[in-house]
This record gives C-alpha cells, structure tokens and sequence, in this order.
C-alpha cells in the first residue's frame, strides 16, 4: 500500500498558514479545520515548514502567553520530514513511529500535494485487517469463492 492510496481516500486538501501569521491566528485556524498541524509556507506550494499543537505547547511552556503574538516563524519545525504520494504505507508508519512526529506533507516534484497523518494511517490500515477478516471469514465458511 503507498501514500497515494491514502490520499485517494481522503483528499489532497492541505491547511496551510504563512510564517507571519500570530501564533494566535495558527490556534484559531487549527480549532476552525479540526486538526493538529499546519503546514507553514510563504507561497502556498513550498514546504517551509510544520507547526503542530505540540509545538505551541512547548512554546507556551518555555516563553510564557507572549508567544501567542509571535510569528508562526518564532515555532515552527523547519526540518520537515516528507514523502512522495508513491512512498511504501509501511516505510512511513516507521518513520511516524521512529521520529516521534505524527503528521508527514507529500510533495511532489518540491510541491506540496497532501499531509498524512498518524490518523490517516491507521484508518487505512483498520480497512485494510477488516477486508482481509471478511475476505479469510468467507473462504472459511463457503460465502465467497
């Protein structure tokens, strides 16, 4: 299974906030969408980087409510893992898992195309076991050929 049968399932639709915004402005866009990161990028096609609840946590932690009136910029992760939409289920899982990160930008030929979460992921993976313990329950009983 690859990346891209992920994305089939749910969508390319990718939040995405400028390294300018507040990071009042990333709380109020996270709580709007319903997710967990954002990928931040100056021209809505590069990936410059992610910031996720996590990070404003650690921020709020560190700097105190200050940080609230910062830019996206002043927190973000800028090392950003991603995968091309041909990349292995399994190869990112491990990565997921492995790097402690739980959301992974697609991009392709350096555009962003998608972001995968962990959630994504085991979504995926839930159908896949039902369809293989439906598909084994029918061989057993005789219902399918």
């Amino acid at each position: 299974m690859r990346i891209n049968d992920v994305l089939r399932d749910k969508g390319d639709r990718v939040v995405t906030v400028t390294p300018d915004l507040t990071v009042q402005g990333l709380l109020a866009t996270l709580a709007e969408h319903g997710i967990g990161a954002a990928v931040v990028t100056a021209d809505g096609t590069t990936v410059d980087g992610i910031v996720s609840e996590r990070d404003i946590v650690r921020s709020l932690a560190e700097r105190g409510a200050a940080v609230l009136t910062e830019p996206v910029s002043a927190i973000q992760t800028t090392r950003v893992h991603t995968v091309e939409p041909d990349a292995d289920l399994a190869e990112i899982e491990r990565l997921m898992t492995e790097r402690r990160f739980r959301h992974v930008p697609v991009v392709t030929g350096g555009r962003l195309a998608g972001i995968v979460s962990i959630g994504d992921v085991v979504k995926k993976r839930i159908t896949e076991l039902e369809g293989e313990a439906s598909a084994l329950s029918g061989y057993i009983t005789g219902e399918r050929p």
